[in-house]
């Protein structure tokens, strides 16, 4: 007989996302990607069509914080924002079960990506191109104040793998309605998980 301690018994995936903080089963889908992609606007209507609620980790800070996130950015700084996003996408993702979308720098930390890992997280992406179509690249958006088609190109450079590398599918929004980009979320999901 040895003094070797037994291994543990292998852990279900839900016991798994609850050893680590999150809510039985978590959130039913998470969406990430860049600024301006329509993540709450697809959120909003994939909670519609699953029955469940919607949250969006950028409207949490705004509403703990009672000022927009370009004045946090501004009166407080970026690192101050990251950790008031760190910790806003920690508490959406221990106490939410319907679906979450987080801010497009969400991703930059590891830790939050380690929360994101067993969960099904779509990166909704979309080409300058069509940025330049929905946003303009020229709105109050604090990351992109100069030289917004460069700026936007060098995040891009910077987080997309991160978005790749985090999600269980990419579902492309370029020339898409959101009523199609919710669709086609289902649908891959769906394909995924059979």
């Amino acid at each position: 007989m040895s003094d070797a301690p037994e291994p543990a018994p292998p852990r279900s995936a839900a016991d798994s996302r609850r050893a680590g903080g999150r809510a039985p089963g978590g959130p039913k889908v998470v969406l990430i990607g860049p600024m301006g992609v329509g993540k709450s606007t697809v959120g909003a209507l994939l909670a519609e069509r699953l029955g469940t609620g919607y949250r969006d980790t950028d409207a949490d800070i705004v509403a703990a914080e009672g000022r927009e996130i370009s004045d946090i950015f501004i009166e407080d700084g970026e690192p101050r924002f990251r950790e008031l996003e760190r910790a806003a996408v920690r508490a959406a993702v221990a106490e939410h079960t319907g679906v979450l979308a987080l801010g497009g720098g969400a991703i930059l930390d590891p830790g939050t990506r380690g929360l994101l890992s067993g969960l099904p997280v779509v990166y909704l992406s979309m080409d300058v191109e069509e940025a330049v179509r929905r946003v303009g690249l020229n709105t109050a958006r604090p990351l992109l104040a100069v030289n917004p088609r460069r700026q936007w190109r060098e995040l891009m450079e910077a987080r997309r793998h991160l978005y790749t590398e985090a999600a269980r599918v990419v579902v492309a929004t370029d020339g898409r309605t959101p009523e199609e980009v919710a669709q086609a979320v289902l649908d891959a999901l769906e394909w995924k998980d059979a």
